[in-house]
């Protein structure tokens, strides 16, 4: 149903709403109209000042499919939260001021919000505002509607949370490394900023942020914000974002913390009984934030901390500007999978400094993110270390675009995508980050590095806080690097790699002489030497992986348990190998694995390894009972973000 203050909301409202409809095949928006307002308790009218201006504002500015917002007529400028942390009722309860840009006469503010209880709306002149709440859409939540008055600058929402916030994970102190205090942290990316505050939750819309954060005096509260680096005494902690951001890189963090400075600008927060690991496992961040600055310029944010979190966090790692959030399943012990580190600080440029608009043009954050990660390693650990990561990319790229392709989903491989009614989530795949690395790697390869290490650092500087959609870029690409020169177009062949599906003719054939090795360790187990006759002495990280993606579908139970009596794979402390090699396991029921992958789905909460070992559990009746039975034990250490996916997969 649809709630307001004291007054009814105008039918022209429907300008706004007609827009809308275009975010789901659901029905529900389309009946944002006079009926569903007159439900409302009077019959006050709210009427734009320019509502054919309002019109032809929609019509000119590139919209949001994902966002019931308009900040084409009001902007978020600045954002002040003021909130209490509430572990046992697992809310967030306070308000947010939001200062405004506006651009038009329109009186209206449309925010997203999902899950959240309003409980009133003040103008800055301290007279309460009316509003309206819309129905609740799948994935994309409701509008909050606000009356404005002519010179109303800003509004104050007072609102809590829900206990069940996607944003949010709540954990018990059992969950936590130290099992003593509770945990919170939050993930915004793609849409869910609008769990955890009302906002224009649009990655095309910037703004600055402060914070005041009270939670328990034992806890300290960080943010993707200047941070302190101990616990107060009172449990209040404030923040300030100076540099604009887009809402999902909102982020709150509060648990049992300390700190280690690692560098000249950049440290480490981490439980104490991790603190040590994460130092030793980071020591040489500050040589990648040197090398990147080399690459592309100065660093916009002055600290770069990473958070290490405990393993429910569903992701390698989240961009949060300031505050890098980490898995702890990088923490190997001998520091071969901080290319994670690369690829969230290399954000700090390409996601965070130049913005896809929309969710449509993901591969311009995650596409220029990982070819800036691929130079940051290649320059600290040297070519043969990079050779292997590309060649690696490679393979998951193909891998991906096979998946697609048998599901008929051809259009998701597509670098520019099509996710107008659907999650975003939906964009979140190998596309728009290898395919994207790709496609830029190719541009390199034709122009030459430096030529086209002078041009990237040109568009970051150029387009520095702005927002850039895959339009915009293919004009920046033909004016400042390729000038109409058709040679380089068919060489290149850029609308193939933007517009066009699977791999263009264009694309690079990576190599690994490094990689080349163990090709020749595969043949020889695959044409009959044993296990403990195969030379994998220095292996890295990569060289496991490889091995075992090389292995694929070509295995039995007698193999798989010779490879395990040899190179005890099913105890590896090493997360990335665990998941392949429990991919060999399930295809051929190898049971002395399944106690230890059962631990391991029921303790590590990143989807990246979850998905694949319970798309491999489902081929199978027997397969998918057990997985069901183990994914009802870990759900309530799972993030939102990670059990949506799976119940998908089981069926649930």
């Amino acid at each position: 149903m649809f709630y307001c203050s004291d007054a009814i909301f105008d039918p022209k409202l429907s300008i706004r709403m007609n827009r809308i409809t275009r975010l789901t095949v659901s029905s529900s928006l389309i009946l944002l109209s006079l009926p569903l307002l007159n439900s409302c308790k009077n019959n006050t009218d709210l009427k734009s000042d320019s509502d054919q201006g309002s019109t032809d504002q929609l019509k000119e500015v590139t919209s949001d499919a994902h966002s019931f917002s308009n900040p084409q007529d009001v902007s978020i400028q600045h954002m002040h939260l003021d909130l209490a942390v509430d572990f046992e009722k697992r809310v967030l309860k306070g308000s947010v001021r939001l200062d405004l840009d506006r651009k038009t006469k329109v009186n209206v503010l449309h925010l997203d919000s999902r899950q959240l209880q309003i409980e009133k709306i003040l103008l800055d002149d301290g007279t309460e505002a009316q509003f309206l709440l819309s129905e609740d859409v799948e994935y994309f939540g409701q509008d909050l509607a606000i009356n404005l008055k002519k010179k109303t600058k800003s509004v104050t929402v007072f609102y809590e949370t829900s206990p069940s916030a996607e944003a949010l994970q709540w954990l018990k102190p059992e969950q936590t490394a130290g099992g003593k205090h509770p945990y919170l942290f939050s993930q915004s990316q793609a849409i869910l900023a609008r769990t955890w505050i009302p906002c224009q939750d649009s990655p095309g819309v910037k703004f600055t942020y402060s914070a005041s954060i009270k939670t328990l005096p034992d806890l300290i509260a960080l943010m993707s914000a200047e941070n302190g680096q101990k616990k107060t005494k009172d449990g209040v902690y404030a923040f300030t974002m100076n540099q604009p951001i887009s809402s999902y890189l909102l982020a709150l963090t509060v648990g049992d913390l300390e700190y280690e400075q690692l560098g000249r600008n950049c440290g480490v927060y981490a439980e104490p009984s991790m603190l040590k690991k994460c130092v030793w496992e980071f020591q040489d961040m500050q040589s990648m934030i040197d090398s990147a600055e080399a690459l592309y310029g100065k660093y916009a944010w002055g600290q770069y901390d990473v958070v290490v979190l405990p393993p429910s966090f569903p992701f390698g790692g989240m961009e949060n500007p300031r505050l890098t959030f980490a898995t702890p399943t990088i923490i190997a012990g001998d520091r071969s999978l901080v290319a994670l580190i690369a690829h969230e600080l290399a954000h700090s440029w390409s996601g965070n400094l130049v913005t896809n608009e929309t969710w449509d043009d993901f591969w311009l954050n995650e596409g220029f993110t990982v070819y800036f990660e691929q130079r940051i390693m290649e320059k600290i650990f040297g070519k043969p270390y990079e050779e292997m990561q590309t060649k690696l990319g490679m393979g998951e790229l193909k891998h991906t675009i096979e998946r697609l392709t048998r599901e008929n989903k051809v259009d998701d491989t597509h670098l520019y995508l099509a996710l107008t009614g659907r999650n975003p989530d939906d964009g979140l795949t190998d596309i728009a980050y290898e395919k994207g690395r790709f496609f830029l790697q190719t541009i390199e390869y034709a122009v030459g590095r430096e030529k086209f290490d002078v041009f990237l650092k040109q568009y970051f500087s150029e387009n520095a806080f702005k927002s850039m959609n895959t339009a915009k870029f293919e004009a920046y690409l033909d004016e400042h690097l390729l000038k109409g020169d058709s040679n380089l177009y068919a060489k290149i062949q850029p609308k193939e790699w933007i517009y066009g599906p699977g791999l263009p003719s264009s694309a690079p054939n990576p190599e690994s002489e490094e990689l080349k090795k163990v090709e020749v360790e595969i043949l020889k187990f695959m044409n009959g030497d044993h296990a403990d006759q195969l030379i994998t002495e220095n292996w890295t990280t990569h060289h496991w992986l490889y091995f075992l993606r090389g292995l694929k579908d070509k295995l039995d139970v007698n193999q798989v348990a010779e490879l395990d009596n040899v190179f005890d794979l099913t105890n590896s402390g090493n997360n990335e190998i665990l998941c392949d090699w429990f991919q060999h396991c399930i295809a051929v029921e190898y049971e002395p694995a399944y106690q230890n992958m059962e631990s391991f789905l029921t303790s590590v909460g990143r989807r990246k390894f979850l998905s694949p070992l319970y798309e491999a559990l489902v081929k199978t009746e027997e397969g998918k009972e057990w997985g069901t039975r183990v994914y009802e034990i870990a759900k309530p250490g799972y993030h939102a973000v990670s059990s949506n996916s799976i119940e998908e997969i089981l069926g649930l």
